[in-house]
């Protein structure tokens, strides 16, 4: 902690009773960017390893990690990625330069926080990169990353649609889409998933397939518009919906589900009552002995007689 919080003093005192210490504390100094605290602990025998550079990198502390590198510090992969994944270029620049090793999580960071200029660097100075530097930009919604990458030659996949779709970033799914990112059912059941209406009507106005899996993530997200939309549109729904809606006691889907013609027969009578006698739901017990005295209840409970 003295360490952490730049306190040379109470270190030096600490040291001097006898405290033992280790490579942590030459981390934490580097972390924070104490290198008056730093350097005192080297000269006074105080152990480090490649913590100390990646701490330094991570925090931008590049006086630390200059002095780290410069005094036999070991580094490794760590220092070059956290530094992109913080978007310190300076920092980036020189690990690299300095010998520093670097793998593709380097781009893979920068690309998913949106540090264009770090990813920049990155690929020009040859650091392999791969489809999770678009998945993460897609993810976090970053365009510009998205756009670099994509036309530098950097490999895609449909995760990257179904990543943009989940997290609701429009402009990044109609990026990809249009300039031949391939998408299937996940981008639809994605956009389901993260409750985004806009995305998923993007996506099947523009030929993305989908399956009932659409539906039970809508429902799953208790996302009623997307539930619509999606019904209203030729997506299948799957007899599952009804024992989610059990299970949550969501009686107002229940019907939706049931008067709009999800499938449903004795054996999904069955476990509904079971599913809603087992979390104590009464009102979907109610409803399915049709106690609501409408036609839905009336025909339900008329499929629930015929299996007592």
């Amino acid at each position: 902690m003295a360490a952490y919080g730049g306190h040379l003093d109470v270190l030096i005192w600490l040291h001097d009773s006898g405290c033992p210490w280790d490579a942590q504390t030459c981390s934490k100094a580097s972390a924070n960017g104490h290198l008056n605290l730093l350097m005192w602990a080297r000269k006074n025998g105080c152990p480090w390893d490649h913590g100390t550079c990646h701490d330094a990198a991570k925090n931008g502390h590049l006086d630390c990690l200059q002095f780290a590198h410069e005094n036999g510090c070991a580094w490794m992969e760590s220092t070059c990625q956290s530094a992109a994944e913080k978007g310190h270029l300076d920092c980036l620049k020189y690990a690299h330069q300095n010998g520093c090793p670097w793998d593709g999580s380097a781009c893979t960071v920068a690309a998913r926080n949106g540090h264009l200029e770090c990813l920049k660097y990155a690929h020009e100075n040859d650091c392999p990169w791969g489809i999770y530097a678009c998945i993460g930009a897609a993810r976090r919604g970053h365009l510009a990353v998205l756009k670099y990458a994509h036309e530098q030659g950097c490999p895609w996949n449909e995760s990257v649609c179904s990543a943009a779709a989940e997290e609701g970033h429009l402009n990044c799914l109609k990026y990809a889409h249009e300039n031949g990112c391939p998408w299937d059912g996940r981008t639809c059941s994605s956009a389901a998933k993260g409750g985004h209406l806009k995305e998923l009507q993007y996506a099947h106005e523009h030929g993305c397939p989908w399956d009932d899996l659409t539906c039970l993530m809508a429902l799953s997200k208790v996302n009623f518009e997307c539930l619509k939309f999606a019904h209203e549109n030729g997506c299948p729904l799957d007899p599952v919906l009804f024992v989610c809606s059990a299970e949550r006691g969501d009686l107002k889907t229940l019907q939706w589900l049931f008067a709009n013609g999800c499938p449903w027969d004795g054996v999904v009578a069955e476990v509904v009552r079971n599913v809603s006698e087992q979390y104590g739901h009464d009102e979907i017990l109610e409803w399915c002995d049709g106690d609501d005295n409408d036609n839905e209840g009336s025909t339900l409970t008329a499929d629930l007689q015929e299996i007592d």
